[in-house]
């Protein structure tokens, strides 16, 4: 999930309403939530949650397509409902569950939204996911501690990510809530601030690249 601000050229214009829910869940239940503008989806992303799913023991995993990025351009940001369309066709794993219930909110930051999945599900364990390459920026965005303390994290590697996190400030601040990858799967059962490193296959797929007539970037 990304930092965003809902912008005039951001609708829901063609978007079946159920992706505006969250997602359904169960009492008990472990679900990731994996957020971005995911424009365009790929394979990478797909690997993300794909790891995510077996390294966690996640029952779910909300791919949630936000309605964009301020630390980013929207000049290329494609139309919410195409970018839906295209995660369904590249999220196959049905305990995957696209999502874009962040665009309901109106003007909001990740905190925000983190803060209302919680109230809403308060018997749910949540985990938040994100690309080892977001953490560099991750300092940037809007009361970004706080999201640190509101759900347990894992961090995925990507390439060209795997040793400059440990520099990231947002490792250094939360250096004594790491929690070792071999008990990843019980990630879910520790109070936040709790964060892990998953190291994984990698893809260096990059929704920039794919925009820019390429196939592959180091960077996302």
């Amino acid at each position: 999930m990304v930092p965003d601000r809902r912008g005039p050229d951001v609708t829901t214009e063609n978007v079946d309403r159920r992706y505006l829910r969250m997602p359904h869940s169960e009492r008990g239940m472990v679900v990731g939530l994996f957020g971005g503008s995911f424009n365009p989806p790929h394979q990478g992303h797909a690997l993300v949650a794909e790891i995510a799913i077996k390294r966690l023991g996640l029952d779910q995993l909300w791919w949630v397509v936000t309605p964009g990025n301020p630390l980013k351009s929207r000049n290329q940001l494609a139309p919410l409902a195409e970018r839906i369309a295209e995660s369904e066709r590249v999220a196959r794993d049905p305990r995957i569950k696209v999502t874009a219930f962040e665009q309901t909110f109106g003007v909001s930051y990740t905190a925000n939204t983190l803060a209302r999945v919680k109230a809403r599900n308060p018997h749910v364990h949540f985990i938040w996911i994100m690309g080892a390459d977001s953490l560099q920026t991750f300092h940037k965005w809007q009361k970004w501690q706080e999201i640190a303390r509101t759900f347990p994290i894992a961090v995925i590697d990507r390439p060209g990510a795997t040793l400059s996190f440990l520099s990231s400030k947002m490792a250094r601040t939360f250096d004594f809530a790491r929690v070792d990858e071999d008990d990843a799967r019980v990630l879910w059962k520790k109070r936040a601030p709790a964060w892990t490193f998953i190291h994984g296959p990698r893809s260096g797929l990059s929704s920039t690249a794919i925009r820019n007539g390429s196939s592959h970037s180091d960077a996302e």
